[in-house]
């Protein structure tokens, strides 16, 4: 079982000191190492380490990628529409103009009343309201939209929502999401028409969009992995992840979905990703390791809980059921606030550091089979990426 924790190429990045450590003592280690720039790694208050790459690694064969692909891993393209980045630059500081506007307190829904999204926007996309949930504190607004074409009415109620990304005051990290419908009620998958005029509206606001989309080598690229048809994107987010926030451990499954693809666009993020039966060998190989208890005493206060954690996680189904339910504190607290864990993750090859024009591709065949993922923000100040569902094209 130990065996499959690591993946078949292990990522350059390495866990260089932990959190008790300065700045200038990581550095010190890393130069040690052949690592030229450090990073700390932390996430809502979670202090979780330093962080260095060796190198930078090299874009996978189409053989290699198509064995993760299959075995559910990430498989990160490096580089792989830097070339894209110049020609959207303009884009994609207006992007990050308006995400300060909003960490600022300014109506998101005034600002696409305004240029230059208003030009953008007219004559296909009709604003029509914005409608605040008060009884979710991670949602901002959700901005509600037509489809007009010469006075007749298209497509209605798509919709953009703004939400933060944790419930933590101090982090701004922010995802701005593209869909329709009533949201947990409507199979989005059946309506492929709606997902397409969905993603026009994304084209519209973040006309970025396009390093993805219009990228014809990624579709080339994709379509040979998937050795499939012809693939579109839908189901698409804008991600700002801000310093000591990002994203918790979860996946991306949904029916419909092929997987997911991530293109980071400004700013650096470090990710954590790995496969479903990955992640339980890992949960299971650090619960079964002698200081185990030690690791997460600091994280999991009470030791009965620590306790029921380790005997739940001898039962393989058992922990299968529980990573994937919501009310799994003590999981979540292993898993995403424990030092030592991350650093056997690290140390096992499932960390990467995503560059601008770097992409990773994310499979989410299903529960069991798909790329679990935590995202950290490795800079000053939140950086712009984008994440699109695939799925084949509609025949």
């Amino acid at each position: 079982m130990v065996a499959s924790l690591e993946p078949k190429t292990p990522s350059p990045v390495r866990y260089v000191l932990d959190a008790g450590h300065s700045a200038a003592e990581a550095r010190r280690v890393a130069e040690e190492q052949g690592i030229s720039r450090v990073f700390w790694l932390s996430q809502r208050e979670s202090r979780l380490g330093w962080i260095g790459e060796q190198r930078r690694p090299v874009l996978p064969g189409l053989d290699a990628a198509r064995d993760a692909w299959l075995a559910a891993r990430p498989i990160l393209l490096p580089g792989f529409v830097a070339d894209d980045i110049p020609g959207h630059s303009q884009d994609i500081a207006q992007a990050a103009s308006l995400m300060r506007a909003v960490l600022d307190g300014e109506d998101c829904e005034e600002l696409l009343l305004q240029e230059p999204y208003a030009e953008r926007l007219a004559p296909r996309f009709e604003l029509l309201a914005a409608t605040y949930d008060e009884g979710d504190p991670q949602e901002i607004v959700k901005i509600e939209f037509d489809v007009m074409q010469d006075d007749e009415l298209i497509a209605e109620n798509l919709w953009v929502k703004l939400s933060w990304l944790s419930y933590a005051e101090h982090d701004g990290s922010l995802r701005f999401r593209f869909s329709f419908g009533m949201e947990s009620y409507e199979d989005v998958a059946a309506d492929p028409q709606r997902q397409a005029y969905a993603a026009a509206l994304t084209e519209a606001l973040f006309p970025e969009s396009a390093v993805i989309s219009a990228n014809t080598r990624l579709q080339h690229f994709l379509r040979d992995v998937l050795q499939g048809k012809e693939l579109v994107y839908v189901e698409r987010i804008v991600y700002f992840n801000a310093p000591d926030g990002g994203a918790q451990f979860h996946h991306d499954v949904e029916r419909g979905h092929l997987g997911v693809v991530f293109a980071q666009l400004s700013g650096r993020t470090a990710w954590l990703t790995l496969s479903t039966e990955q992640l339980l060998d890992a949960i299971q190989h650090f619960l079964a390791l002698p200081d185990a208890d030690e690791g997460m005493a600091k994280t999991i206060k009470q030791k009965k809980t620590r306790d029921e954690l380790v005997k739940l996680a001898a039962d393989r189904a058992a922990l299968a059921e529980y990573l994937n339910r919501h009310d799994n504190d003590p999981l979540e607290q292993l898993i995403n606030r424990t030092p030592a864990f991350i650093r056997q993750l690290i140390e096992r090859g499932h960390a990467y550091i995503l560059n601008p024009g770097d992409i990773i591709l994310l499979p989410q065949q299903d529960a069991a089979h798909c790329a679990w993922h935590a995202v950290y923000c490795l800079d000053d100040s939140p950086g712009e990426a984008l994440s699109f569902a695939i799925r084949h094209a509609a025949t």
